[in-house]
């Protein structure tokens, strides 16, 4: 398998980390998207969305989208609950963190630490959605450990990614005690630093 990503994106890392918490045989290939290589004719032949991460399979196929793709290397493992309500509360929370998190935790800390935007600057809307995306977490780790319920999951994966990096972003996480503990306890379950 080859996994083309770029190792400043929460995005591209989740696919990393899934392949090697299941000890996935693959190639990393580096695409840079401050260098526009998703967007050469060769990457836009492989994902036509021009976008990190894809993977080429082992037969051939392409695969683009990043919880797509964590989802489909990660099939029967214990990173799907066996659970049918707690596998529905992980691809809840996955799909939340594509519309509701990625757009503000992800995009602010890109601004600001690869655009070199200062967190003043920062689009309010963008700012308070953030922060609302990092309570709404607070509070759903009050009932168990990780987001699904009581061993870690995708949706733990997909959203640890860039939580984990908001302070980059101009959002300090002292204020979220919980989220601070399950970011711990993801990057343990998942023997990522």
């Amino acid at each position: 398998m080859k996994i083309y990503g770029d190792s400043i994106s929460g995005n591209c890392l989740k696919v990393k980390w899934v392949a090697d918490s299941l000890g996935l045989s693959y190639s990393w290939i580096e695409t840079s998207v401050l260098k526009s290589e998703s967007r050469t004719a060769e990457f836009l032949a492989l994902n036509p969305a021009g976008q990190v991460p894809a993977v080429i399979l082992d037969d051939g196929r392409a695969l683009a989208q990043s919880n797509a793709i964590i989802l489909h290397l990660a099939e029967g493992s214990a990173l799907i609950p066996a659970d049918a309500y707690q596998r529905a509360k992980m691809l809840e929370w996955m799909f939340w963190e594509q519309y509701s998190h990625e757009p503000y935790i992800a995009v602010a800390r890109f601004q600001v630490r690869f655009l070199g935007k200062p967190i003043a600057d920062l689009e309010p809307r963008l700012v308070e959605r953030g922060w609302g995306a990092l309570q709404r977490m607070e509070d759903g780790l009050a009932a168990s450990p990780f987001l699904a319920g009581p061993a870690v999951s995708l949706a733990d994966v997909a959203l640890v990614a860039y939580t984990r990096e908001a302070g980059d972003g101009g959002f300090d996480l002292a204020a979220y005690p919980r989220i601070e503990a399950w970011i711990a306890r993801v990057e343990a379950a998942l023997d990522i630093a």
